[in-house]
């Protein structure tokens, strides 16, 4: 069922993301054209601290134009290795360090368009960085309990799917039904 690829031509070439658009032939034969973003890989990071606060951010997104609420997250940069891209994001977003930092998975963010895939962690054992936020980002910390985390998702306010995959396989790490 796979895909072949005959021709891939870039059309946009920018300082996060690629553009292109490949010709491939369908497994019946027929040829047709693909959109491709290219995105590098990226850390999203479940952070808990000792209070069993999730730690959340709240920052504005142009593409959908408006704030969001979100587990800390960003790219990894090139060389890095993912877990160091996790340590990293969580100081420069939340202004926390790590004493301790689980693989939860991974998965790719939107396979029908894109390659990005999104590499996920659980930091517990929190202690606060002397470093803080990048200038360059306008971020809210907001601390929820764990507990209250399900009714942030089933009611809307919560709808970053990133955050949502993140949460759920913490639930499934810790085998309890309260996030």
């Amino acid at each position: 069922m796979e895909e072949r690829t005959l021709e891939s031509r870039q059309i946009y070439e920018g300082r996060q993301v690629n553009l292109r658009v490949d010709k491939v032939v369908l497994p019946g034969g027929r040829e047709t054209e693909r959109e491709v973003v290219e995105h590098p890989d990226c850390v999203a990071i479940v952070a808990i601290d000792a209070e069993d606060n999730v730690i959340l951010v709240r920052q504005f997104r142009h593409a959908v134009a408006r704030e969001l609420l979100e587990i800390p997250a960003g790219g990894i940069e090139p060389g890095e290795e993912p877990l160091q891209g996790a340590l990293r994001e969580l100081e420069e977003e939340i202004g926390y360090v790590a004493g301790r930092m689980e693989r939860l998975g991974g998965f790719y963010s939107s396979p029908g368009y894109s390659t990005e895939f999104l590499h996920l962690f659980l930091a517990t054992e929190l202690e606060p960085s002397p470093s803080r936020a990048q200038e360059d980002e306008i971020i809210e910390v907001v601390p929820i309990p764990l507990k209250q985390v399900r009714s942030l998702i089933t009611s809307g306010e919560l709808r970053d799917a990133k955050s949502i995959a993140g949460l759920f396989a913490l639930s499934l790490h810790l085998g309890k039904s309260e996030v």
